[in-house]
């Protein structure tokens, strides 16, 4: 997260393009406040690239410079 994006704007994230209820998606975005990033989910290769870019662009059309990146998941070592 970013010092830019409201934490309610992350929560709303999460809850709508990640399924998360309000406790787990807040659990979640203050991980990402106070760590620099956070799982949002496990997903196969192709839906997670396809959530980053929705949430990604939804971001930009915010007006938000949320970033949601993939990364392979431990047991894709």
């Amino acid at each position: 997260m970013d010092d830019y994006t409201p934490m309610e704007f992350v929560v709303e994230i999460l809850e709508t393009y990640f399924s998360m209820g309000r406790e787990k998606a807040t659990q979640v975005m203050l991980t990402v406040h106070t760590k620099g990033k956070g799982v949002c989910g496990i997903y196969p290769r192709d839906t997670a690239e396809t959530k980053a870019t929705q949430v990604n662009q939804y971001a930009r059309d915010s007006g938000h410079p949320l970033l949601c990146e993939v990364e392979p998941s431990q047991d894709d070592d």
